[in-house]
Parts: structure tokens; C-alpha cells; sequence
């Protein structure tokens, strides 16, 4: 998960406050030392900080609870207020015809960024196209061809040519038609003024309407001052933080860049392709106090889910048919929507309960369970109950696995078949079901 020891250390001071008989100025002062302690672990800075827990404790301490909310829930309420407010406020996401120009130091991971943003937009039905208009790095160009190959991007450069702003030039007539061009420009060690300079050339000859600076999160603090110099340079649209996971000083890098007033539209929160979230301050606090994030897991969702599917598993479901054969197609579901770590951080509650080794254990056996159920018959995936000594012995053999691990899948089928049975045969709980299933678009029919 993203800033890990981070959001543990507020998880712990949230518990503090949820599992209190009550609320008074002894705890709520104990709960701002455990928020100030963790933010300056995270190297946010100190004066923002201050400024933030004073806020905290005020409000915690003056602010009377709406009606019908208790005092614990109002001053949980706060924190994550006070801390949205720290990161700053939504920004609008980039999913508009645009030319977008890719602005950084060296090493910030820019050139990897332009793919997964390009991904994304591809995803989401634009028709992207990715230049190499880094003319100063030799393996810029071989890799961003890497990249659009594993992406089905088009890639336009031309390495024996060194004027920036010619290839970005002949990229355009190139891209004609296109909805997103990507500019991957050159990086410097520092800001210098050549840099600065073929950059300004590039968004003119461009006309970009979107200039996103790369940062490495690894940068700190020291994110601020960047984010202010290129913004006064090239007048910048957005941010994009790289290597936010498994970094201590990512806390610093968000709420420093976020005092410049710069957006921030998107956070890298891994080495994969896939590993680029679009960035809502909300969202993010919500998933790092351990409250979830259901509408990033239901855009997921959306995204690799096959309607027609989801809706004749949930007809099946709803009149009590559910066969392994249905429980096959939802792991495969589950494992399109990415590791069970990042889906857990989305579910209220759930990402701070499971271990990591629960979490390896769990992937583990859904993926043995998947070898199984590839070596059944259509028969048995149909009919469960059929699955007498013969044919498990005969599945083991077929799967590599022993007769203990089909019999397991077995039991945990049995389960899930029976809970569900349990829950439907509850007239209240199965309205709130179907309403849950019509709003999220799987309108199944009781």
C-alpha cells in the first residue's frame, strides 16, 4: 500500500479515538501528538504540520457533533478533513483531445510515466499517440518504443536527429487525427537554462495544453521548490508523483508540492504499467485511514469486468444456481482487477485486518484453486455435487495438487453456496442486495 508506515501510524491514532468510552481534551490532545509524530515520520514539513493539528484540536475540541452523529465519529470526521486539506483540493482529470507535454529532472521516471499515462488514456478510448522528443539520452527513444509496443501505442522519433522541436514538429503531422499526443522531453541534473529553454521551444511549437511535471516522491520536501521552478518556467497544468509506494519521505513530496498550489493529477504507485492512479485527495485519505475506497474498487471493477457476465453470475446467484463454474469466472474477475493487497486497501477496514502473509497465502490459494478447476470436466464444474472420492483423486492427478487441496476448494464452495443461501433466504437482507446490484448497473430482476 501506498505511504505503509504512514498510514498505519494515523490507523493506530483513528483506533484511539474509535475505541475511547468517550471523548475529552486528554484525548484528543494524546491524538494530535500521534498525528503530528506521524506526519514528520513521513517528512512532512513541520510548519504545515503545526498549522494543521492546531486546526485539528480546535475544531475537536469546540465543534458540537450534527445530530446524529456521536463525538468519536465527529472527531474522525475532522482528522480526515484537516488531512484532505493538507494534500490539497480534486483535480480535473485529463481525458480531453490534448497535446501533453512531459516536463522533469533526470531519473524521475518521466519517460515511464508518459506510457502509463498513455495507457490509461488508450484505456479509457482515446487514440494515443507517444513522442521521443528526449534528444540528450541515447536509450530514451529504444525505450519508450519498448513501451508503446507493450501498450499498442504508436511511437514517433528519430534518434539521429537533435533538434527537439523538429521532431516534435513532424510528430504532429505524424499524429494527425490523434486525440492525445504524449511528449516524453528531455531531462536535466538541475534546472538549467538550456533546459528551461528547448522545453519553452517544444510546448510553443506544440501549442500543449497540458504541461505535467514528473516528480520522484523519493524527492522530499524538496519536491515543493521544483514544482514552483518549472511551474515559473513553463507555467505548469499538473504533477504527476512517481515511487510514491515504499517511500518515507512520500508524505513530504504530496503536501510540499500541494503549498504550491501545482495540481496534482496523478500518483505512481509501482513499477508496472498499470501502476498509475489518478489522484483525489479524498479517495486517498479514505484508503490510507483504513476506511476503504469502494468507488476506485467499482471504476476497477468496470474496467475488467465483463457486464453480461457479473449479471448472469448475479441472476444465478439471486435464485439460489451457483456452481463452481460460476465461482471459476469470478476469480477470474477478482484476479483482472490486480493483487489482492491493493484491492484490500479499498474495502473499509479490510486492508489493515489481512497481513501481508495472509494476503501471499490467500493469492496462493486462489491460484491452486484455479489449476483445479481448469482440470475438471464441464460436468463437474456444473455439478459439484458429483464430485464423489474417483473423481477427486482423478482432478488431483489432473492438476498437480493433492486430493486434501480439491477437497478444500470443495468445502469452501460449500460454503460460499450456503452463506448466500443463508443471506437470500433473508426477505430484508435480499431487497438490500437488489438494490445494491440495480445501482451499481447489474439490474438483475427479482
Amino acid at each position: 500500500m501506498v505511504l505503509e508506515g504512514l498510514g498505519q501510524s494515523l490507523r493506530n491514532a483513528i483506533k484511539k479515538i474509535a475505541n475511547a468510552s468517550h471523548v475529552d481534551q486528554k484525548l484528543v490532545k494524546e491524538v494530535v501528538k500521534d498525528i503530528q509524530r506521524a506526519l514528520l515520520q513521513a517528512d512532512v514539513n513541520v510548519k504545515l504540520v503545526l498549522q494543521m493539528t492546531k486546526e485539528l484540536e480546535e475544531r475537536a475540541l469546540t465543534e458540537k457533533p450534527p445530530a446524529g452523529m456521536s463525538s468519536r465519529e465527529h472527531v474522525i470526521r475532522i482528522v480526515y478533513e484537516e488531512l484532505v486539506k493538507l494534500i490539497g483540493k480534486p483535480r480535473e482529470i485529463l481525458a480531453k483531445p490534448q497535446r501533453i507535454l512531459m516536463v522533469g529532472l533526470y531519473g524521475q521516471g518521466k519517460t515511464t510515466t508518459a506510457g502509463k499515462l498513455a495507457k490509461d488514456l488508450h484505456k479509457r478510448g482515446m487514440k494515443v499517440g507517444l513522442v521521443a522528443a528526449d534528444v540528450h539520452r541515447p536509450a530514451a527513444y529504444d525505450q519508450l518504443q519498448q513501451i508503446g509496443k507493450k501498450i499498442s501505442v504508436p511511437v514517433f522519433g528519430d534518434p539521429k536527429e537533435k533538434d527537439a522541436i523538429r521532431i516534435a514538429k513532424r510528430a504532429m503531422r505524424e499524429f494527425t487525427g490523434y486525440d492525445v499526443i504524449i511528449f516524453d522531453t528531455s531531462g536535466r541534473h538541475s534546472l538549467e537554462s538550456d533546459l528551461i529553454d528547448e522545453i519553452k521551444g517544444v510546448a510553443k511549437a506544440v501549442d500543449a495544453e497540458s504541461k505535467l511535471l514528473v516528480l520522484d516522491a523519493q524527492t522530499g520536501q524538496q519536491a515543493g521548490p521544483q514544482a514552483k521552478a518549472f511551474d515559473e518556467a513553463v507555467g505548469l497544468t499538473g504533477v504527476v508523483l512517481t515511487k510514491l509506494d515504499g517511500t518515507a519521505k512520500g508524505g513530504g513530496a504530496l503536501s510540499a508540492v500541494a503549498e504550491t498550489g501545482a495540481p496534482i493529477c496523478y500518483v505512481g504507485v509501482g513499477e508496472h504499467l498499470e501502476d498509475l492512479e489518478r489522484f483525489d485527495p479524498d479517495r486517498f485519505i479514505s484508503r490510507l485511514l483504513g476506511m476503504g475506497d469502494i468507488k476506485s474498487l467499482i471504476e476497477k471493477a468496470s474496467e475488467v469486468v465483463d457486464e453480461e457476465k457479473a449479471e448472469e453470475i448475479t441472476r444465478k446467484m439471486m435464485s439460489g444456481k451457483f456452481t463452481l463454474k460460476d465461482m471459476y469466472e469470478q476469480m477470474e474477475m477478482l484476479q483482472g482487477m490486480g493483487p489482492l493487497k491493493k484491492l484490500a486497501a479499498m474495502l473499509p477496514g479490510l486492508g489493515d485486518k489481512l497481513q501481508e502473509q495472509d494476503m501471499e497465502r490467500t493469492q496462493e490459494r486462489l491460484a491452486k484453486w484455479r489449476v483445479i478447476m481448469e482440470s475438471m470436466t464441464d460436468f463437474e464444474l456444473e455439478n459439484p455435487k458429483e464430485i464423489k472420492s474417483s473423481r477427486v483423486t482423478r482432478i488431483a492427478r489432473g492438476s498437480g495438487t493433492s486430493p486434501k487441496d480439491v477437497r478444500e476448494l470443495l468445502k469452501q464452495y460449500n460454503m460460499s453456496r450456503k452463506a448466500m443461501k443463508g443471506m437470500l433466504g433473508n426477505r430484508k437482507m435480499r431487497r438490500q442486495l437488489m438494490k445494491q446490484l440495480k445501482g451499481s448497473g447489474f439490474a438483475a430482476e427479482e
